[in-house]
């Protein structure tokens, strides 16, 4: 009789061993790196962070370590367990069917309980398994470093460091899909979207071409102007001098009208004029947008590859794209003085 329970306390033994070692594979090949790389960077990383991190980065290793302890569990063990298993058996006289059944039954539990359900229930709690032994498998990498060793240098493959990276389309498959699970909001999955669209467009496709661009000739005067400018609720103007392509500035229409209400009426543009920064019109979006919060002007006069001027753009046109409320202007031609 304590033959037959030693067999079964064995039987246990392998079982857990490998239950542990399938669940542990799991929750370290599923964890997600991006989760673990945030994790270790905290000032104060949760314990098992930084050797997670450093298993994830060579997942080779770590793998290898956990398939070496898994098969010592479910091959050897099985084997030195059938061989004791026989042993027992025959000592109790019933070694004709009970060796075949006890193989059938040991292989049934090896591959439910040590391999289907601990690898499910790994992979549903990646996370908490994972940083709860990663100690315990850095451990086990140091103990059996020699083995891993010369595994790497049979099998090269096994080196190979795992890089943290994501490229745009992922990033994007990942906004979708996480608004189709409700994890964010429809709308935040659209802007993830259009943020990514202006890395693909230029200040030449939102620029308000320089045909309908609002503009005034510098020596005119306020008062001569009046009626234009209550007229247009352009928020911005540009500024022409004599030469052709000469921009002098821009003018805001909130100064220019403050300027005729305060009796400056007889002012030419030029002297409300403000200094205006150049871009050329292939500049990408994106880089505009960062160019337009260094800046307190909302404004850029887009100039062609010779310095001539083409257009005016203005920065709530870049944050429209962002919105989705963006639309191509129409070219027609605005009336000037």
């Amino acid at each position: 009789m304590n033959e037959l329970l030693g067999l079964a306390g064995l039987v246990m033994v392998i079982l857990v061993g490998s239950a542990v070692c399938s669940g542990v594979e799991a929750a370290i090949l599923t964890v997600n790196p991006l989760k673990v790389h945030e994790l270790a960077g905290r000032p104060h990383p949760p314990r098992g962070a930084r050797s997670l991190q450093l298993l994830k980065n060579r997942l080779g290793r770590a793998l290898a370590v956990l398939v070496i302890c898994n098969n010592a569990f479910n091959i050897f063990g099985s084997l030195m367990l059938g061989s004791y298993a026989g042993w027992v058996f025959h000592n109790q006289g019933i070694d004709g069917i009970a060796l075949p059944l006890f193989s059938v039954g040991l292989t049934v539990l090896v591959i439910l309980l040590g391999e289907i359900l601990p690898k499910s229930l790994g992979s549903s709690a990646a996370l908490p398994l994972s940083l709860a032994s990663a100690a315990s498998v850095a451990l086990l990498l140091k103990l059996l470093l020699p083995l891993v060793v010369v595994l790497e240098w049979l099998m090269p493959a096994i080196t190979a460091e795992n890089e943290l990276a994501t490229d745009e389309e992922e990033i994007r498959l990942l906004a979708r899909l996480g608004s189709q699970k409700g994890q964010i909001e429809a709308d935040e999955a659209a802007m993830i979207g259009k943020v990514f669209q202006l890395n693909d467009m230029t200040a030449r496709d939102l620029m308000v071409p320089r045909v309908a661009a609002p503009t005034l000739a510098g020596h005119a005067e306020l008062a001569d102007l009046r009626d234009h400018l209550l007229g247009n609720a352009a928020p911005w103007w540009v500024v022409l001098g004599e030469e052709v392509d000469e921009v002098l500035g821009v003018a805001s229409r909130e100064h220019l009208l403050t300027a005729l209400l305060t009796g400056q009426g007889g002012s030419s543009v030029a002297s409300h004029t403000e200094q205006v920064e150049f871009v050329p019109e292939m500049i990408r979006a994106d880089r505009l947008l960062t160019a337009f919060r260094r800046s307190n002007h909302s404004v850029r006069v887009v100039v062609d590859e010779f310095g001539a001027f083409v257009g005016l753009i203005g920065a709530d046109v870049v944050l429209a794209v962002l919105a989705g409320w963006w639309r191509p202007r129409s070219t027609v031609p605005a009336e000037s003085p």
